[in-house]
């Protein structure tokens, strides 16, 4: 069964419930052809989860690469990703960006107000993912990081005056289902599905996104 936190009609988050991360990292390969990889996940220690990684102090525990070579690992091979989640069932989802997509990641609030001017503008969009602790990134065509600071400026803000990262060739986002420490999980503001298979490029979204960080920014 799945829950949605109705924001906009655009802007619905399923809370996603009983899926086993191999069944949806195989999905994400073979229905998307999006490379994934496992990274670290959660561990019971004395009451508490924490993360694989074995540190305490961990800023993203259960959701980041468990080995240095986690972009050599990437395999967009459904065969290969469920060898990959048959030997760690709980690790986490990672998605490598500057592949097959690149993601503009903003604060959640940001997120929301340039959803809803997207529906109204009436705009394509690609998937985007809502994580536990408030960002949403946005999936565009790869080389996005390279045009983002040129378009945020002739939009008139400079680029370090508003929360606004691209995420590309040597950066991952983590998927839904994965769960962030005790936070949550991500989960997908707007669902992968057939008509958002085709993304948008950086350009068609720039502007309702940098407008909804720079109103953060002024706040």
């Amino acid at each position: 069964m799945e829950e949605t936190i109705g924001v906009t009609s655009a802007a619905q988050i399923p809370k996603q419930r009983g899926e086993a991360l191999l069944d949806t990292a195989v999905r994400y390969a073979e229905e998307r052809h999006w490379d994934v990889f496992p990274g670290t996940w959660l561990e019971s220690a004395e009451g508490a989860e924490q993360c694989s990684c074995g540190d305490t102090a961990c800023a993203s525990p259960g959701a980041h690469p468990a080995r240095e070579d986690w972009a050599t690992q990437a395999t967009g091979s459904a065969t290969v990703a469920r060898r990959l989640w048959q030997k760690q069932p709980t690790a986490s989802i990672l998605l490598p960006t500057g592949r097959t997509f690149d993601a503009i990641d903003v604060p959640e609030t940001a997120g929301f107000l340039a959803l809803a001017r997207m529906e109204r503008m009436e705009l394509t969009l690609g998937p985007v993912t809502c994580t536990p602790d408030r960002r949403m990134q946005f999936f565009v065509l790869p080389g996005a990081t390279a045009k983002v600071p040129d378009l945020v400026r002739k939009l008139g803000w400079p680029p370090a005056a508003i929360d606004l990262v691209t995420l590309g060739e040597g950066t991952y986002v983590a998927a839904p289902p994965t769960r962030f420490g005790a936070s949550g999980a991500v989960q997908w503001a707007c669902r992968p599905t057939a008509a958002n298979r085709w993304l948008p490029d950086a350009e068609e979204i720039i502007s309702p996104l940098a407008y909804a960080c720079g109103r953060e920014a002024r706040r």
